[in-house]
């Protein structure tokens, strides 16, 4: 499948997470937030919540705190609304990037987003400017098993829905049609498969490679971006050279 999601940005991405799992934490349960209010804070109502509460469950985010979360968003406890922001831009290289990001001051976080691009090597653009260049799937990693049997684990997502299932070193990838995401998670659910990671995402038609000195500056660009405490997610086309 072309331009499918690159394990190696995945354990970037995780590698992080691991180190700064109070940010992470923060992230989702603001996450965990915007859904309720959209829709509502029963999981059987509400698809989006359903599909969150999985993203944080893959992420170690403890039960409670998924309840504290959907219980301050119903009441509204801390007062605070949320809004879903999307910023577009370049980085070294060419790279395309895109930044997902939840924010109750917008022109706070647009002025943060811009000058992160500014001092770190990168251009942000106009909304639409790359966003043509990916396509939302759902990808599913599940690590590799000896109790794990290949064979039957990409029967089951097929089966259920999945439209490719990727073999790498360390983890399985299963990617999904966003509208068949939520039902073939569940099928997982159901036969007991754990998930390190579980999530809708913005997926690269085509990759741009970076080497030399580029390769620090794109990191550099991807490690300020997810440090600022608005931005949930950053997706790129970057194909680091080792």
């Amino acid at each position: 499948m072309a331009g499918h999601s690159k394990w190696d940005n995945i354990k970037h991405k995780k590698g992080k997470s691991d180190a700064k799992k109070g940010k992470i934490f923060t992230k989702l349960g603001r996450e965990i937030m915007v859904a309720v209010k959209e829709g509502g804070g029963d999981p059987d109502q509400n698809a989006k919540l359903r599909d969150v509460i999985a993203k944080a469950k893959a992420a170690n985010l403890p039960n409670d705190n998924i309840q504290r979360s959907i219980d301050k968003a119903a009441g509204n406890i801390d007062g605070v609304n949320y809004e879903e922001m999307v910023y577009e831009g370049y980085g070294p290289a060419g790279v395309a990037f895109i930044v997902d990001a939840m924010t109750e001051n917008k022109n706070r976080t647009a002025a943060d987003i811009r000058h992160v691009f500014d001092k770190y090597y990168g251009n942000l653009g106009a909304t639409g400017c790359v966003g043509w260049m990916f396509d939302t799937k759902g990808i599913i990693a599940i690590e590799k098993d000896d109790a794990l049997d290949e064979d039957e684990l990409m029967m089951m997502a097929l089966d259920a829905g999945a439209d490719d299932f990727i073999t790498h070193n360390e983890v399985y990838e299963i990617i999904t049609d966003p509208s068949e995401f939520s039902k073939v998670r569940e099928a997982l659910e159901t036969e007991k498969i754990e998930f390190l990671s579980a999530e809708l995402q913005k997926i690269p038609q085509n990759m741009v490679k970076v080497a030399g000195e580029d390769v620090d500056k794109t990191w550099k660009l991807i490690d300020m971006l997810e440090d600022n405490d608005d931005v949930q997610t950053v997706y790129h086309n970057a194909e680091v050279e080792e």
